[in-house]
């Protein structure tokens, strides 16, 4: 199903920046943006940008023209035309298709009312009971309500490598559970798309925040119900404020007009990024490209590595 991206994962290094065009960048999305480059770069291998705009509704008129802006304004380059995910819908339902025909998919009438009573006593990221796993539900619509689409997942342990924030080994059943692939308003879920683009594409490394570490282990999961290996992971640190909350695009203040508002340069941004992880000490004023050249990827490797310890 994806020998093309298998293929191309053994002509060398293949990354994406894939950011979601529901604003402007803010400091963390342009943070994990040069870290992106950087390894790509590297490595001598390729970087591609795929926007994730699957998610309609949030989608913000313009958003992507200002992403594309102000990563050519900070020289980092991509490879190749930009990938939308919107426009590959029909390789998404054909891989979903695909799940549901051989039984890995099961239909599912949790109300959210209904899991958030549920999972009240388990914490903040609950794992779905597999209410639904085993009643014999149709697929088509009931009560004016479609059913989401969940995997059933199998049991055993899930494992991936992290490059920076060390390699990941979870019980599936017990931290992951019947993840949803498509949701009840007929939306696909972002653990399939991300999946479907990784292996098409031939990703060898994904690097993004360390907030997205959780959703690893259900995207490996599905990768291994594809018969299809994962690339290698390297999640990074997160920006936060001054008082140590993660910076977000709620949060507008953190991204590149309100530099450029206070007279900053493309030289001052790239430093005061780099130095947000220790790669250059803080003030320096420097391009992507000078970067570039100072650094090796076991330099990279290592400041990120113990960023996170």
């Amino acid at each position: 199903m994806f020998a093309a991206g298998a293929r191309q994962r053994t002509s060398g290094y293949r990354g994406r920046f894939a950011p979601s065009p529901t604003g402007c960048l803010h400091r963390g999305n342009l943070s994990t943006a040069l870290l992106s480059w950087l390894a790509a770069r590297l490595a001598g291998g390729e970087l591609l940008l795929r926007f994730d705009d699957l998610d309609t509704p949030r989608n913000r008129a313009g958003a992507e023209a200002s992403i594309c802006r102000d990563l050519r304004w900070l020289g980092l380059d991509w490879d190749g035309p930009i990938r939308r995910q919107s426009e590959h819908r029909g390789t998404y339902a054909t891989v979903l298709s695909w799940l549901r025909r051989s039984g890995w998919l099961y239909p599912c009438r949790c109300s959210r009312r209904l899991l958030a009573d549920i999972s009240a006593p388990h914490g903040a990221t609950p794992v779905y009971p597999g209410t639904c796993r085993n009643r014999a539900l149709g697929w088509a619509a009931a009560a004016g309500r479609l059913p989401s689409w969940r995997l059933r997942l199998p049991p055993g342990l899930i494992r991936w490598q992290d490059r920076f924030a060390g390699d990941g080994c979870v019980d599936g059943p017990a931290v992951v559970g019947d993840v949803v692939l498509r949701r009840a308003d007929g939306f696909l879920a972002y653990h399939l798309a991300t999946v479907v683009d990784e292996l098409s594409l031939g990703i060898t490394e994904v690097v993004r925040g360390a907030d997205l570490r959780s959703a690893t282990a259900a995207q490996v999961a599905l990768m291994g119900v594809l018969a299809a290996e994962p690339p290698l992971y390297a999640h990074v640190p997160l920006c936060c404020d001054a008082a140590g909350r993660r910076l977000s695009k709620r949060d507008g203040s953190a991204g590149l007009a309100a530099l450029r508002a206070r007279g900053w340069d493309a030289a001052q941004v790239i430093g005061d990024l780099a130095a947000g992880v220790g790669l250059v000490p803080a003030g320096s004023r420097l391009s992507s490209r000078e970067l570039l050249q100072q650094l090796t990827a076991e330099q990279l490797e290592r400041t990120l590595t113990a960023a996170q310890t």
